[in-house]
């Protein structure tokens, strides 16, 4: 896996994916930035939500689930000193769909957070990683 920064200007970054993805970094005004675009942090976050949300919606569809719509709700306190590291993560899991099973969901939560999803077992080495679902009859 490579990328690549590339500095706009005052606090804004472009990061490129090996294969051409582009996103856009900043940091919020407080911090002496422009406040265009997420930071580094909201990047991680958003990154470790949504390689669990991978792993779960593969597993429920593998376990023959009618998932109809799925979102990943995610919060995180950080540590107050340099390095803020996440210290804390909560993440609300809802599955929309019919008849699906609480048993699928535990296990699809449980296979992510222990097996599959490499950046919440990386970020769980720094932060307590809590786990919450909702099961919302579509």
């Amino acid at each position: 896996m490579k990328g690549k920064i590339r500095w706009i200007q005052n606090l804004q970054f472009e990061a490129e994916t090996e294969n051409g993805h582009k996103i856009k970094m900043d940091a919020p005004k407080t911090s002496h930035g422009d406040d265009t675009a997420p930071t580094p942090m909201q990047y991680v976050l958003l990154g470790t939500a949504g390689c669990t949300a991978f792993d779960v919606v593969v597993i429920l569809k593998k376990k023959k689930q009618n998932v109809k719509n799925f979102e990943v709700e995610v919060s995180a306190k950080r540590a107050d000193t340099h390095p803020k590291v996440f210290t804390e993560i909560e993440i609300l899991y809802k599955i929309y769909g019919e008849n699906i099973s609480e048993k699928a969901v535990e296990q699809a939560i449980k296979l992510s957070k222990e097996k599959y999803c490499s950046a919440s077992i990386m970020i769980g080495k720094t932060a307590k990683i809590t786990t919450r679902y909702e099961i919302i009859e579509a």
